[in-house]
């Protein structure tokens, strides 16, 4: 598998899905640490990270602002239709594409990408039809275990040392 990019779904897959508002409408999401250290770490191996969600948040573009994820899309009604544009700006074809979503809204990409994962309170459908069904939830750190799978099968590092080591073993300095 040669895998170059992971595009993951947000509520419910790096969130719990739930969203806490306020009467002015989002307030809160909550993300999982141990997610976006493997996030960050994806480009060592030569995958990429990406979003697209079918919400608009300011909570999600400063998420990644803090993880450097350039390729984030919301509002995204049909994920498919923008996953195949991602795909041709970038010269890359879906099977080079890892997939990581909970939902209904996101069968067409998973149906269509190389690897496909879901986390482990994922819809039914999406359960029955994806590579890897994670054994934690959304929001839970579904996003790192999949980071993990993907390093281990279709990473490939330019630096042989870091290669050598199990992703989730290696320390780098917090930020």
């Amino acid at each position: 598998m040669d895998i170059k990019l992971l595009v993951m779904d947000v509520d419910g897959t790096l969130t719990d899905g739930k969203i806490y508002m306020s009467a002015n409408g989002e307030f809160m999401k909550a993300f999982n640490i141990k997610d976006g250290y493997a996030i960050a770490r994806l480009k060592e191996y030569g995958i990429e990270p990406a979003i697209i969600t079918g919400r608009e948040s300011d909570i999600v573009k400063q998420r990644c602002v803090e993880l450097k994820i350039t390729e984030l899309y919301q509002g995204v009604e049909n994920k498919l239709f923008k996953l195949k544009d991602i795909c041709a700006k970038k010269g890359i074809t879906l099977s080079q594409v890892a997939y990581i979503g909970d939902d209904v809204n996101d069968l067409p990409c998973i149906q269509q990408c190389g690897v496909t994962a879901c986390p482990a309170d994922a819809v039914k459908k999406v359960k029955l039809v994806v590579t890897m069904v994670t054994e934690a939830k959304g929001g839970d750190g579904a996003v790192r275990e999949f980071c993990e799978y993907l390093v281990e099968k279709c990473g490939s590092s330019k630096d042989d040392e870091i290669a050598d080591y199990e992703f989730s073993e290696i320390k780098f300095e917090e930020e």
